[in-house]
């Protein structure tokens, strides 16, 4: 689906962006991987990708600056000349109570949710509009969807992200280039993991479909977007919830 697409994912080392690279890869991209350090995580990241038979490189830095984000898509090009899909899916949380919430809990998270996609999209785009068929996926939340108390930070960064997926989608359409958002719910995690099996029943009570999902519900989406069977989809969200925000 994907063969021979370069294909650059924030956030990457870890987690849903792991399991985005991981099936790309599985599907013949060229993977660009992004994480803010080069950690024991990321260096086991590249050598799975790689066994998969995938070229992949990784970019350290952080894209909530835009000299690092400028220097992710630099390297990109620089490796594989071009880029055919852009996954924005860093994202960090500083949860609490509005109350007791810092302008640095808010500030931090805004920066690397919201703006870090801006820095990476600007920096991407005169080389994506030069692919036709080209696409950004954004990685949203439920919680830019409906909310959710001590997260008003990670909520509005989230819920900026799908404005941001709109208008995007409309500037860049006319050089074919796509852009849409993909809202998991509860994925399970080292988190989630962690959560008494109470905790976890009370969860389950809120979903229709009664469990967590997996990483590779969210990456499966989005090699589906990533691809070119997607080609008339742009500026929608797709919830990946189980059914959480119905």
């Amino acid at each position: 689906m994907l063969k021979d697409k370069v294909c650059i994912i924030t956030g990457s080392s870890r987690g849903i962006g792991k399991a985005i690279a991981i099936d790309f890869a599985k599907n013949g991209a060229k993977i660009v991987l992004n994480a803010s350090s080069e950690s024991e995580t990321a260096i086991n990241t590249i050598e799975e990708i790689k066994a998969l038979g995938a070229q992949c490189i990784l970019f350290c830095g952080d894209i909530s600056k835009t000299d690092d984000a400028k220097g992710l898509i630099d390297a990109a090009v620089n490796e594989f000349g071009k880029i055919d899909v852009l996954v924005n899916n860093a994202g960090i949380t500083r949860d609490t109570l509005i109350l007791r919430m810092s302008e640095d809990d808010w500030d931090s998270v805004l920066d690397v949710n919201l703006k870090g996609s801006f820095n990476t999209i600007k920096a991407a785009s005169r080389y994506m509009m030069k692919n036709n068929g080209a696409s950004i996926i954004n990685i949203s939340s439920v919680v830019g969807v409906i909310g959710n108390p001590g997260q008003a930070n990670y909520s509005a960064s989230k819920a900026g992200l799908i404005g941001l997926t709109k208008s995007v989608a409309k500037e860049f359409s006319k050089k074919g280039v796509r852009c849409n958002a993909v809202a998991p719910g509860f994925i399970s995690s080292d988190m989630t993991d962690a959560l008494s099996d109470e905790m976890k029943q009370k969860y389950y009570d809120s979903i229709p479909l009664a469990r967590f999902g997996k990483g590779e519900d969210v990456a499966k989406l989005c090699t589906f977007l990533a691809s070119d069977l997607s080609g008339y989809i742009t500026g929608q969200v797709i919830n990946v919830d189980g059914g959480l925000a119905i």
